[in-house]
């Protein structure tokens, strides 16, 4: 096997670099009985990364590169990041408490929280392009003409080397791991983890999940060399880099044992079980880790399990989109389109048929101008609350069995 680009003392160092609790702090990890019961597992052990400063684990690389450039002797005046939102923020505040201006190119779609969380950090931020990879290229020509320092978001042995303090974290707070389950984007964390496990605990199973929409590495691997999309569709955006690089793919290669997909849904399912069952709120890259134990492709049974919750930026409009979307799938918000004879009294009838369940009406739509419908007819839409599956299968049989033509939509 030929050397690695990034060392185990490459980790050590970088860790003595980032020994200042205002920069990085240790985070904690948490049990979680109810994940065990689901999986199977003898044990799940979450590590808490999502609060970190910053809400991820970025600033561990982007302190340890920036800190080793100032260090060098043609020391960087300014540094040029390109990110969707958390390595933008954590070069921000790097390059702050390192006393270094910073500029931060963004996505357009980059979510507005992020943003304005960089900016507050102290970056300059410009918004360009629509993904990772148009940011990326307008941020490599800034630090050109800027003359500043590009600060890569994962293809840097010292932006690899701080991701893998997180690594020795791990390893230290549960050093009998059977499985570390890890998200991959452009592969720098993973990377990183795994080199510190394999000096450690070799034995611990390192697998990586990256979103069905964002993913490269299964590619990568096969075909021996990175492989970039030309399109990522993840609501998962903290891993939509939709590519990997030679130096992570190398450390993939050599001390990563798995690699999983999950579905954009999946990851919605384990944000909102998080919340309901751990109280931690996460983004989608956060909750990969736990969507990928709990899907068909993981076997964890009896196994001592470490899922990484890696970012924490959640936004709120997802949430409020996730949150609707998961309610519809349980039918605990219920959309009913109900064909009636246009009449008084059938508005009433019907609430009363959904009151008697003890369902909540939100909302109702009176429809009676549409091609499918007889002169005399409509249609009532209504939105109602409902306890789940049960109740709402209940409250769709009452209203067929007084005879009303009901279809459920949504």
């Amino acid at each position: 096997m030929s050397e690695l680009p990034v060392t185990y003392a490459d980790i050590e160092q970088a860790r003595k670099r980032i020994d200042d609790p205002t920069v990085v702090k240790r985070t904690p990890v948490e049990h979680s009985t109810s994940l065990a019961s689901m999986t199977g597992a003898d044990e799940v052990i979450l590590k808490l990364e999502h609060l970190q400063w910053t809400g991820s684990f970025k600033t561990r690389g982007a302190y340890n590169k920036i800190s080793q450039s100032l260090d060098s002797d043609d020391p960087p005046a300014s540094v040029v990041a390109a990110s969707a939102g958390n390595h933008a923020q954590g070069v921000a505040l790097a390059a702050t408490k390192l006393g270094v201006d910073s500029t931060i190119v963004m996505p357009t779609t980059a979510p507005q929280t992020k943003v304005d969380a960089t900016r507050g950090y102290g970056a300059t931020v410009e918004l360009v392009g629509k993904d990772f990879q148009a940011a990326t290229s307008h941020a490599r020509s800034l630090a050109a003409d800027q003359g500043g320092e590009f600060v890569h978001a994962f293809d840097d042995p010292a932006i690899v080397a701080g991701q893998g303090t997180l690594g020795l974290e791990m390893v230290e707070d549960v050093p009998d791991a059977d499985t570390v389950i890890v998200p991959i984007g452009g592969g720098g964390l993973i990377s990183g983890i795994a080199l510190a496990f394999a000096e450690h605990s070799p034995e611990t199973r390192i697998v990586g999940v990256q979103a069905d929409g964002a993913a490269t590495v299964h590619d990568s691997l096969d075909k021996g060399a990175p492989r970039t999309l030309d399109e990522v569709d993840t609501i998962a955006d903290g891993i939509a880099t939709g590519g990997i690089s030679e130096l992570t793919l190398s450390i993939i290669e050599s001390h990563v044992d798995e690699v999983v997909t999950v579905s954009d849904a999946k990851i919605a399912d384990a944000i909102l079980l998080l919340m309901e069952r751990a109280k931690q709120v996460v983004e989608g890259s956060g909750a990969a880790s736990v969507a990928a134990m709990l899907s068909a492709d993981l076997d964890v049974t009896d196994e001592t399990v470490m899922p990484l919750l890696c970012g924490g930026n959640l936004d709120m409009t997802m949430l409020m989109e996730l949150v609707i979307h998961a309610l519809t799938r349980r039918r605990q918000l219920l959309r009913l389109r109900i064909r009636i004879d246009d009449r008084p009294g059938k508005l009433e009838h019907i609430s009363g048929l959904i009151a008697e369940h003890g369902a909540n009406i939100q909302t109702v739509r009176h429809d009676r101008a549409l091609p499918d419908l007889d002169v005399g007819e409509a249609n009532l839409v209504f939105r109602v609350e409902t306890s789940g599956t049960e109740q709402a299968s209940a409250i769709v049989s009452s209203l067929s069995d007084a005879g009303y033509d009901v279809d459920v939509v949504g």
